[in-house]
């Protein structure tokens, strides 16, 4: 039996770059994945395709993880396939690139709607199934970019780091609980977001190379296997930030 045979998985923005590789490879331990998509249902069913041909259970959920009735709706259709989900990957999220002055109030609701509201309020809709198994993992893909203040300007780095706050908070109410919650902080992951902007590599990464989405899913499943291991943010950087 695989490690994680038996319990289910959501992750969010699963259709493309990291999600698809996490889904991907909690799929390979032996996990049922909820495949969360927003608009990119073409994407998703591929994800699921691999999933299908690996062998563990999946259902596919379009939802905008920014409206609380598309992420109970979620929730709900997540429960009734695949049962109590049991790891959250909080993955989904969006970049805002413009000059700094330009930077408009819909921009700012937007990003933090996406990458940080989200993360709130998923966990909050699936943490009560974990709270009843007395067992969960809660894992939330912030960057380095909320460490280092990024390249891609205030809001995306805002949101990113309010995502490591998120996370400490939840590892110190639920330590007790059977329940973990650790941040991973990657850098430059080669995923059409990065490289649409960047053709090169950038001087910041010591490592001469952009990271893999399979190196950050590695941790995931690291994390998800690891009950010792909570509030802490992993690095995936190339070596770009020490902690």
């Amino acid at each position: 039996m695989k490690a994680l045979s038996g319990k289910a998985a959501l992750v969010t923005g699963a259709s493309r770059g990291i999600g698809r590789a996490v889904a991907i490879a909690l799929a390979e331990e032996g996990a049922d994945v909820g495949v969360h998509y927003h608009t990119q249902e073409d994407a998703a069913k591929k994800t699921c395709s691999i999933i299908r041909e690996i062998g563990t259970r999946f259902v596919m959920v379009q939802a905008d993880v920014s409206q609380g009735n598309d992420v109970r709706n979620m929730l709900e259709i997540v429960q009734r396939e695949l049962g109590t989900v049991r790891i959250l990957v909080n993955n989904a999220g969006i970049s805002h690139r413009d000059k700094l002055e330009n930077m408009r109030e819909e921009d700012w609701d937007r990003v933090m709607g996406v990458n940080l509201k989200s993360a709130f309020m998923v966990t909050q809709a699936f943490l009560p199934g974990m709270r009843e198994q007395k067992w969960g993992r809660i894992i939330n893909i912030s960057s380095v970019a909320a460490q280092t203040g990024g390249v891609t300007g205030p809001i995306y780095v805002a949101s990113k780091a309010g995502l490591i706050g998120l996370t400490h908070s939840y590892a110190s109410l639920l330590v007790k609980e059977g329940i973990t919650a650790n941040t991973i902080a990657p850098a430059l992951i080669e995923t059409d977001m990065v490289t649409k902007v960047l053709k090169v590599t950038p001087a910041p990464i010591p490592m001469g190379r952009f990271g893999k989405v399979e190196e950050v899913a590695d941790v995931v499943v690291m994390l998800v296997k690891n009950g010792y291991m909570t509030g802490q943010t992993i690095n995936v950087n190339g070596g770009w930030y020490f902690s």
